[in-house]
C-alpha cells in the first residue's frame, strides 16, 4: 500500500519555529513530527510513503535520515515546482510515480498527529467499491474544519468547508482512500483543492465517508503543538515515545544543573544547558537551548539554540532559532 503525504506548506502559524525548518521536520518531543505519521502508516500496512514536498525539502529529508530503516517503509520525495493545492499536489506526485502508482492508494495531510484506525478506512473503502472515501473525526468545535454530512450508508451528502460556526460535528480528518480514476478529475499542472473542487464533484457519484475512532490533532499552532507534546508524554495518543519521567522528556545529552527545577510537562532537547536555580514548566526547549542561572521559563516554546539569560523570566512566548530572550 502506498500513501501520498502532503507536506508542502510553510507552517506560517507556527512561526518563528518554522522560518528555517518545515513544520513536518519540527521536533515533537524526541523525533521529527513527520516520523510519527510515517510510523503510524507503517503500522497499518503502508510500505511506501511518497512525500509531496514544497518548502525546504532538503531540510525535511535530512531530518528524516534513517527513518526508512526505523519505520520499515520506503520513502520517496517529490518536490512541487510551485504551489498546486491539495489535489494538484496529489496529481503531481502521482504523475511523478507514473506506472509505479498503485490503482488504490492513500492520500493524507501531513500536519496531523493521530492514531486513528486507518485500516478501518481501507476496509470501508473496499467494501463500498467507492472512488474515494474520506475519514471523519468528531470534534466539539468544527468552525475551523470541513464538516461532512453523510447518509445511512456512508454516502457523502454535503460539505460545509470551515463555516466559522463553533458547533459539534464530524469533520474531514484529511486522510483519504482513493482509486486511481479520481486523478482524471484533477487537471495536471494546476492549483486544485481536493476538498473544494474534487470531492464536491463526486457527491452522488459514489463518494463515501467513514468515522474513525482515536486521537487526532492538527499541530499547526503553538497552542496545539504544546498540547500535542503533552498528549504524547501523557499517553493520550499511541506512539513509540518513552518519557523519561511522568509527563516529561529530557534528552540524555542535556546538561541540567543539580539545583535546576523541571516542572510538569517539560521537554528538554538534545544539547540543552540549564543553569543552577533555573526553572522550566509547561515548556518545550528544542535542541541546544541555554538557560542561565535563576532563569524561569513557563508555557513557552524555544526553538533550537535559543538563550534565556540569567535571572530572566519568560512566559507564554515562542522564541525563534538562536534568539536571545531577555526578561
Amino acid at each position: 500500500m502506498q500513501a501520498i503525504v502532503l507536506v508542502g506548506g510553510q507552517g506560517t502559524r507556527l512561526r518563528p519555529l518554522t522560518e528555517t525548518v518545515p513544520k513536518p521536520a519540527l521536533t515533537l518531543v524526541d523525533r521529527p513530527f513527520l516520523a510519527y505519521l510515517i510510523e503510524w502508516l507503517a503500522s497499518h500496512g503502508v510500505t511506501e510513503v511518497v512525500l509531496a514536498c514544497g518548502f525546504l525539502p532538503d531540510v525535511l529529508a535530512a531530518a528524516l535520515a534513517g527513518e526508512e530503516e526505523r519505520a520499515g517503509v520506503a520513502i520517496r520525495y517529490v518536490v512541487e515546482p510551485e504551489r498546486r493545492g491539495t489535489a494538484g499536489a496529489i496529481r503531481h506526485a502521482a504523475d511523478e510515480l507514473g506506472e509505479d502508482l498503485e490503482d488504490r492508494f492513500l492520500a493524507l495531510n501531513g500536519d496531523v498527529l493521530t492514531d486513528l484506525d486507518l485500516s478501518a478506512l481501507l476496509e470501508a473503502h473496499g467494501a463500498a467499491a467507492a472512488p474515494a472515501t474520506i475519514a471523519l473525526h468528531p470534534v466539539e468545535d468544527s468552525s475551523a474544519y470541513g464538516l461532512v454530512s453523510t447518509g445511512p450508508g456512508g454516502e457523502v451528502l454535503e460539505f460545509a468547508e470551515k463555516t466559522g460556526v463553533a458547533a459539534p460535528g464530524e469533520v474531514n480528518a484529511g486522510m483519504y482512500a482513493l482509486e486511481r480514476s479520481v486523478l482524471d478529475l484533477i487537471p495536471p499542472g494546476e492549483e486544485v483543492s481536493i476538498e473544494r473542487e474534487v470531492f464536491p464533484r463526486l457527491v452522488g457519484e459514489g463518494l463515501r465517508a467513514t468515522p474513525l475512532d482515536g486521537y487526532w490533532m492538527d499541530i499547526g499552532t503553538p497552542e496545539r503543538y504544546l498540547q500535542a507534546s503533552w498528549d504524547v508524554l501523557e499517553g493520550r495518543v499511541a506512539t513509540r515515545v518513552e518519557p523519561t519521567a511522568p509527563g516529561a522528556f529530557v534528552d540524555p545529552s542535556a546538561e541540567i544543573a543539580t539545583g535546576a527545577a523541571l516542572g510538569p510537562r517539560t521537554v528538554v532537547g538534545a544539547g540543552c544547558r540549564i543553569g543552577e536555580g533555573a526553572e522550566v514548566s509547561e515548556s518545550v526547549l528544542l535542541q541546544g537551548c541555554t538557560l542561565g542561572e535563576g532563569a524561569r521559563v513557563a508555557g513557552s516554546i524555544l526553538a533550537a539554540g535559543a538563550e534565556v539569560p540569567a535571572g530572566a523570566i519568560v512566559e507564554g512566548i515562542v522564541a525563534g532559532q538562536g534568539e536571545n530572550v531577555a526578561a
